[in-house]
């Protein structure tokens, strides 16, 4: 499986803005960002012209970066999501919001998505009753997940609960901490979703 294996604070810094990929440590003096806030390489304090092509590819390598997805697998969301009736953008960012490993870190039950998607790879949890180990599996109003027996007690999950207190849970999410469970109540809309992307900007860049 492919995956990027690089340093994820370089790609704050490509992007000139936190994406907070790293957890506590993005809210800390000890981001990259905060020291460097130019883009990576030798030419990083260069002057770069900002054209219309560049603003958007720009914003469609943040939203991917941001939910940990390839682009081949981002391009098939959107694809998918210009098939669905409503809004392009707003459609592509709720197919991303019911992502498994989003709910998980929505939850604050792990600290960054880079976590959540490894503790679903490991398979600890279940999505009605059913070991999932699908980090891309898409959720629909009604899931339930849970934590396997076994996994109960993992500190890294118990850790990100309790550190957790500045990370407002979703609305359309219902958390019990104390038994481990999630349940999606409904899918996200626009205002539901609080990633800084201008998704307009990304189906510009896809419909040229």
């Amino acid at each position: 499986m492919a995956r990027y294996t690089g340093s994820v604070c370089k790609l704050c810094r490509r992007e000139r803005t936190k994406l907070f990929l790293k957890g506590v440590r993005c809210e800390s003096s000890k981001c990259a960002i905060e020291h460097k806030p130019y883009p990576p390489g030798e030419h990083g304090r260069g002057r770069v012209r900002d054209t219309q092509y560049l603003i958007q590819l720009r914003e469609k390598q943040k939203a991917r970066r941001i939910y940990g997805v390839l682009e081949r697998q981002f391009h098939g969301y959107y694809l998918k999501a210009a098939r669905q009736r409503g809004i392009t953008g707003e459609n592509l960012l709720r197919i991303l919001e019911s992502r498994l490993d989003n709910v998980v870190y929505r939850a604050c039950f792990a600290e960054s998505r880079a976590q959540a998607r490894q503790l679903v790879s490991h398979g600890h949890f279940r999505v009605n009753g059913r070991r999932t180990d699908i980090p891309s599996y898409r959720l629909r109003p009604g899931d339930e997940i849970t934590m396997r027996d076994a996994s109960q007690d993992l500190l890294v999950v118990q850790h990100s609960l309790d550190t957790a207190g500045g990370r407002p849970k979703p609305d359309w999410l219902e958390v019990d901490p104390a038994e481990k469970r999630i349940v999606v109540h409904s899918l996200p809309n626009r205002p539901q979703i609080d990633t800084q992307v201008q998704e307009q900007l990304i189906v510009e860049l896809y419909s040229k």
